[in-house]
């Protein structure tokens, strides 16, 4: 089973199961990762999603060359073959952790990219090798790596195609958290319950607020956030969470 899908009651766990060959993404992985996500997205009960690799070498070292290729080539001509992800074509509203248990190569750092949140292993390292390829990373590198660290530690990595380190990488605003291997998951899966804490419909609509309005004006922006907030005021989740407060209690949020 090349992707193992686990919930653990609020949370989904999502585990790159390919530790041969370092979870390089094969054609087959990308597509059960679009249903596994399609099944995230669509389960009231789950809130958060937490992506890790199996082993405790890689998170993903990119993709399988021998099967990934001629995939990509025969999607040049009939582009709807390729599974829609967050990475690319799939809009998901639920926060997604990385766990970055090792390295994080090409395509496994894209998926880091894709999520909002990254908790990597001291011993995870990072680059976009692509460009030493004779290619560019296509599954929103380019795009991601620039407006997460800006555009000169973006060009560096990506021109040069040299690796960083876990510290770099928390230096430079890549990564949120460096830990030592044995806790990179157990801290993830704790960062995921304490967002799970939280009212679903609200992380969500932070999460749409921060996505769709990247490229707005500052006016376009804060119209964009308050078409989203306002309708916050009108949910379940949004009288207990002021009811909790004022009774000093932990608050039940229903998603509602």
């Amino acid at each position: 089973m090349e992707l193992i899908y686990e919930k653990k009651e609020h949370i989904a766990l999502f585990t790159l199961n390919r530790p041969e060959v370092f979870n390089a993404l094969s054609p087959d992985l990308f597509r059960r990762l679009h249903e596994a996500f399609e099944d995230f997205a669509q389960d009231p009960e789950l809130r958060v999603g937490v992506i890790t690799g199996a082993g405790e070498k890689a998170f993903c070292a990119g993709a399988d060359v021998k099967t990934w290729l001629p995939f990509v080539k025969q999607c040049r001509e009939k582009p709807w073959l390729m599974p829609t992800t967050p990475l690319r074509g799939m809009q998901l509203d639920k926060p997604l952790i990385a766990a970055i248990n090792g390295v994080a190569l090409g395509g496994g750092l894209e998926m880091c990219l894709a999520c909002d949140l990254r908790v990597a292993s001291e011993k995870a390292r990072f680059a976009f090798p692509e460009a030493r390829l004779g290619i560019l990373p296509r599954l929103g590198g380019t795009v991601r790596l620039p407006r997460l660290v800006g555009s000169a530690w973006a060009a560096e990595m990506m021109f040069t195609g040299k690796p960083i380190d876990a510290q770099k990488a928390l230096t430079m605003g890549l990564v949120n958290r460096v830990v030592p291997p044995e806790e990179v998951l157990d801290t993830a899966l704790a960062l995921a319950g304490e967002i799970c804490q939280c009212a679903p419909l609200a992380v969500q609509a932070i999460k749409k607020s921060m996505q769709r309005s990247v490229g707005m004006s500052i006016d376009e922006a804060l119209w964009c956030e308050n078409a989203l907030g306002m309708p916050l005021y009108d949910t379940e989740d949004y009288e207990e969470g002021r009811k909790a407060f004022m009774e000093k209690r932990p608050a039940n949020f229903q998603a509602k």
